[in-house]
């Protein structure tokens, strides 16, 4: 990537607490992003979105292979290629199946999901419409399936992606291709609203 893809100049990440984000950041994928510098515009803003982030890591109701399906379902419906990359990176580092975390942008065609995955997922992404498009019963079989902590969990870790993805992509923030790095295969491709309906031209 580089960094005139993003729409704000990268700034020298400096200071200590700059060294201590880039030994975090090191330490987590190998290499500082360069969206670090984006974000290190308005170090305050980073410090304090970082830390939902990690907060967000010992929240524990939810499966974890649920909360990571979750998180790529919504990163996908707002078009974050840097979250999907990210999420698919990480995911492989904490044992998900490969084969069906890239499956997630396409999880509706995908045949490798359960029932219960298959609802997350739909959770996600009607959650990340504008506005929000979670039915009555959407939201009363997933609280049947994982009960009233998992599902504010659930609704949670949504909400923390949307403002994670949707600040990325306006500010041009792309995929710096962690996962590619890996040698992992490429994400399932996210079927266009055409192709979803089915083409009736």
């Amino acid at each position: 990537m580089s960094s005139n893809m993003t729409r704000i100049p990268p700034a020298e990440v400096t200071g200590i607490y700059g060294a201590m984000v880039k030994v975090f950041a090191k330490k987590m994928m190998g290499r500082v992003p360069e969206s670090v510098g984006v974000l290190w515009n308005n170090p305050a803003v980073m410090k304090d979105a970082m830390g939902i982030g990690r907060k967000t890591e010992s929240w524990s109701e939810l499966d974890r292979d649920l909360a990571s399906y979750a998180a790529m379902a919504a990163a996908a419906t707002i078009g974050c290629s840097f979250c999907l990359d990210f999420n698919y990176f990480m995911g492989h580092n904490h044992g998900l199946d490969a084969t069906k975390i890239r499956e997630v942008p396409r999880w509706r065609e995908a045949t490798v999901f359960s029932p219960v995955e298959r609802r997350v997922m739909d959770y996600a992404e009607a959650a990340s419409q504008t506005p929000p498009a979670v039915t009555d019963e959407l939201s009363d079989a997933l609280l049947a399936d994982l009960g009233p902590a998992a599902l504010v969990e659930l609704a949670a870790r949504v909400a923390f992606m949307n403002m994670s993805a949707r600040m990325n992509v306006a500010l041009g923030i792309h995929s710096e291709e962690f996962a590619d790095a890996c040698g992992l295969p490429p994400l399932a491709e996210r079927p266009t609203a055409r192709e979803a309906v089915g083409d009736t031209a």
